[in-house]
């Protein structure tokens, strides 16, 4: 097979496994910039320099300027990046696969472009959240419920955990401040949560946009993968920031929701599921992951070299 190019970045056997690195690291009013293979933070205290190949999504808040040079590194570790707006309310994320394989993505395709293994691999989500029922034979409007049930037990849970008063959930798109402490903590943790769920999807190569659960969004497999952990650890966190007032709850939320990720080991967590949920064995993967590789495919789903003319030659 040819190589398609010849990247002067590490490969992925020299960087970092996205389930090994940081959750993810915030910058807001500073310029990022590259200093060698870590990114630099330079503001009116100094410059902080982080090594890129450990971060598994960087969040760029308001005030934030960064260079050509310093996303081309962070694109070549296979790191997420995301925009993140005043108050973390408007979100975009992008990255790069660490992979070198299309086998994830594949399986992926397979199993959304037929309805019954769709559902299947939505009922398996919904396994993963109720692991005490059993989602086999359950409709698409049943497992809806189930989740809208499991939520609004989830809020009244912690509620009653840390003693902070819970109405119903509201989200403001346009006024953050308008919602109470508890809504400002869980918006700001839902944003952290797709960041890095977007960050694992990437970094597998997996599509954002192939969705089992959500459907129609351009991240909606994003949503997906970020909604199993929502209860466990992104509303846990949520309201332990709410404990303290709504003044820098936002704030207070990603450190906590941080260090409950790195506690729970929850990227590591994350790649797992996604490879149970396509039920991926890792076959398809390439032993040589040091270049990038190309197959043709011909009939009965072989595959062969790529880059040669096989006008007059017989593949098998």
């Amino acid at each position: 097979m040819s190589t398609v190019s010849r990247r002067g970045a590490s490969s992925p056997r020299e960087l970092a496994r996205i389930g090994d690195r940081l959750s993810f690291v915030y910058l807001e009013r500073c310029t990022v910039h590259r200093d060698s293979n870590a990114i630099t933070a330079e503001d009116a205290d100094g410059v902080t320099h982080i090594p890129s190949a450990t971060i598994g999504t960087l969040l760029l808040g308001p005030g934030t300027r960064i260079t050509h040079q310093a996303m081309a590194v962070l694109g070549d570790c296979g790191a997420g990046v995301a925009w993140v707006g005043e108050h973390g309310v408007r979100y975009y994320a992008g990255g790069r696969a660490l992979t070198r394989s299309s086998g994830l993505v594949e399986a992926q395709a397979t199993a959304w472009a037929n309805r019954r293994t769709r559902l299947e691999v939505a009922r398996a989500m919904y396994r993963l959240r109720f692991p005490d029922e059993d989602p086999a034979g359950r409709t698409r409007q049943d497992l809806l419920s189930m989740e809208g049930r499991r939520l609004k037990e989830c809020y009244r849970r912690e509620s009653t955990r840390t003693g902070v008063p819970w109405r119903r959930r509201e989200y403001h798109r346009n006024d953050f401040s308008a919602g109470d402490a508890p809504n400002q903590g869980v918006t700001a943790a839902a944003q952290c949560m797709y960041g890095i769920a977007h960050a694992v999807v990437a970094a597998l190569g997996c599509s954002p946009g192939l969705g089992f659960v959500h459907s129609g969004h351009e991240r909606s497999f994003v949503l997906d993968i970020a909604d199993l952990y929502k209860t466990d650890v992104a509303i846990p966190a949520a309201f332990d920031a709410a404990t303290e007032g709504e003044e820098d709850v936002a704030a207070r939320t990603r450190r906590m929701l941080r260090d409950r990720i790195n506690e729970t080991g929850l990227l590591g967590r994350c790649v797992r599921d996604i490879k149970d949920l396509l039920r991926y064995d890792g076959t398809r993967d390439t032993t040589d992951t040091t270049q990038d590789r190309v197959a043709l495919q011909s009939d009965g789903d072989l595959h062969v070299e790529g880059g040669r003319n096989y006008g007059d030659e017989i593949i098998w």
